[in-house]
């Protein structure tokens, strides 16, 4: 520090710690509303990572955490039971019980032959029981093959066996009885195809849409009306069912729907009085518009939130959903989207930041390779206080999302905003394959995975370079999962990057082609191509075959027991950077997945990458944080 009030980008102190974001966090997951009363999950990372599940305030089923493996992903891990209570699946082994707003819990399921050697997902009630997508890798161990999905019907008091609905398709989606109980609508779709490329519509066991794209989300009207989200017109857009024809409710140039990577995540919700109330995402912003229930003009609410998941019916031209905006944590919240008033549920249970602390993310676009355009979010250093010295400009971290589908979010994520407190800018990038802009931009990445996502990157640091917002010497760009890749790639083939941080990144895409879980068992097939018919564009693009292009430090932090990216493929690029002497850092960290939930392990990865990019760029921490060893 030069003198008050002055420090260099990197060293500014911040009350965003590692530890703070995780300490009696509490963060909503997804809710529903049923006959007055409340239903949440929160994800508590002071509980080991622990989904609770709370009636009305009340914590119920502790300690159990409610979550299912289903696709390795999971998602839709409960839904109500129509009258007073919930089906839920217990982590620990997979079992769906039944637990009542009052009253002991029950099993509903078989007890597995093996830990989720049965896992459910995505259910809802149907009569005296449940229909839901089972995954039964029981099957699949019996038979030496793939494990089978299927949907099933069980009974709500666990006698009898699953009654097996639709089998045969190689992947089952969105079961969902209509309201009377007489007819049931799914989607299914089978290998190569993911959800987001081509699904089949079907209804009453007849396939009712098909051969047009991407076909998901269906809902029962209170008036016996059947709805879905297509993007066989370029934007996943909300339709209803009438005969064999998708009758649009409305069309935006906007996607009321994220790809499926976890189940029964609703963007659109219709009210109990036939009002239809939808999410959609412009970019990197949501907007939330409402249908009157005569058909008239669609109206956009005036909200001021940006993101909205977990949207459901809650009474009459009534809906609950989990919003956030770039000032807001994730917040549970109840819309009437007559005039849009709203009330909190459940607000996220995180200590409140001054505002000085927090920056507010601008949309960019630049142009990248191809003569294409790609998308990012931009979040400038910010800090009550602080500045930097006269003519220094900060460095840049470029975070590349998952999926690769998915998509930088406009709203609060401390986990970006530990950053930019400190003095470090960073770019969110919406590269070419995320959501937001329209089916063209989400295909555009199919065969070209790990080039172009990895030129957007690239595009997105050089133009904020150009720009004069960041310092071009210190560019560091980090990601997770298939944003781990992206970083490996772009450290591998580009000479831009000074320092890396890969989150169980990809580093082996024939290892992944032939081990890795049933749901992207086949993704590469358009991502990258055929394998092994095309071993050669895999090991083109395999930064593990390429270790001798490495002159970055890189982090590399791994979960023990990732099935998704195991472990064996984070070592072999450590290895390789250790036997070239390039400073590299390596965490495992046991007993997690693909993904980080235990609190401890939050705050030693967050704090380890802080430690490792100020001991490569050379900037001093405000923080009293231990160094993470670096391997030279």
């Amino acid at each position: 520090m030069t003198d008050s009030g002055t420090s260099s980008y990197g060293s500014w102190p911040s009350p965003i710690t590692a530890r703070s974001m995780v300490a009696d966090a509490a963060l909503p997951v997804s809710l529903w509303h049923q006959r007055g009363r409340m239903w949440w999950t929160e994800s508590r990372p002071a509980e080991s990572g622990r989904n609770a599940l709370v009636c009305d305030g009340r914590d119920l089923w502790g300690p159990v955490s409610v979550r299912t493996r289903v696709h390795s992903y999971g998602g839709g891990a409960w839904w109500p039971d129509g009258t007073d209570g919930v089906y839920a699946c217990d982590d620990s082994d997979g079992r769906l019980w039944h637990i009542p707003a009052e009253g002991e819990p029950r099993p509903v399921s078989p007890e597995p032959a093996f830990a989720h050697g049965l896992r459910y997902a995505d259910g809802r009630p149907d009569g005296d029981g449940t229909v839901c997508v089972r995954e039964n890798h029981q099957a699949g161990r019996e038979s030496g093959g793939e494990e089978a999905n299927e949907i099933v019907r069980l009974s709500r008091n666990g006698t009898g066996e699953p009654e097996i609905v639709a089998t045969g398709a190689d992947f089952y989606g969105w079961p969902r009885p209509s309201p009377d109980g007489r007819r049931l609508a799914w989607v299914q779709w089978n290998h190569p195809n993911m959800p987001w490329d081509q699904t089949e519509l079907w209804v009453d066991g007849q396939c009712a849409v098909s051969g047009i794209g991407s076909v998901v989300e269906p809902q029962w009207g209170p008036d016996g009306g059947l709805y879905v989200v297509s993007d066989h017109k370029g934007w996943w857009n909300l339709y209803r069912l009438e005969g064999a024809d998708l009758i649009p409710v409305f069309e935006l140039d906007a996607e009321m729907h994220r790809p499926a990577w976890v189940f029964d995540d609703p963007s659109y919700a219709v009210c109990d009085d036939n009002t239809v109330a939808a999410a959609a995402m412009r970019g990197s912003l949501a907007e939330l518009w409402a249908v009157p229930p005569d058909g008239s003009e669609p109206v956009m609410l005036d909200l001021p939130w940006t993101s909205y998941t977990s949207v459901r019916a809650a009474g009459p031209h009534a809906i609950c959903a989990i919003v956030a905006s770039p000032t807001q944590q994730p917040t549970a919240v109840r819309i009437d989207v007559a005039d849009g008033s709203h009330e909190v549920i459940r607000p996220t249970a995180r200590p409140e930041v001054d505002p000085g602390y927090l920056s507010n993310p601008r949309p960019i676009s630049f142009p990248t390779t191809g003569g294409a355009e790609a998308h990012g979010l931009y979040y400038p250093p910010a800090h009550p206080t602080e500045r930097a010295p006269a003519g220094e400009k900060p460095p840049l971290l470029v975070l590349g999302h998952g999926g690769p589908t998915g998509s930088a979010r406009s709203q609060l994520q401390l986990g970006i905003q530990y950053w930019t407190s400190r003095g470090i800018a960073v770019v969110d990038v919406n590269y070419r394959g995320s959501t937001g802009y329209g089916t063209a931009y989400r295909e555009a990445l199919q065969g070209l995975w790990g080039v172009s996502d990895v030129d957007d990157c690239v595009a997105a640091a050089r133009h904020l370079v150009q720009t004069g917002e960041v310092d071009g010497d210190r560019l560091i760009i980090r990601g997770s999962s298939a944003g781990g890749y992206t970083t490996l790639c772009a450290l591998a083939f580009h000479k831009v990057f000074a320092a890396g941080a890969s989150r169980y990144g990809i580093a082996d895409l024939a290892a992944l082609a032939t081990d890795t879980h049933k749901f992207e068992a086949r993704y590469m097939d358009s991502l990258v191509g055929l394998y092994p018919e095309e071993a050669e564009v895999h090991e083109a693009r395999s930064p593990i075959h390429f270790v001798d292009d490495f002159d970055a430090p890189m982090i590399v932090l791994q979960g023990s027991e990732d099935v998704v990216v195991p472990p064996n493929q984070a070592e072999m690029i450590v290895a390789a950077l250790e036997q070239r002497s390039i400073p590299v850092a390596y965490l495992l960290f046991e007993g997690e997945q693909h993904g980080f939930r235990q609190a401890d392990n939050i705050v030693a990865a967050l704090e380890a990458e802080l430690s490792f990019f100020a001991q490569i760029l050379g900037f001093n921490l405000a923080d009293n944080i231990p160094p993470v060893p670096i391997r030279r």
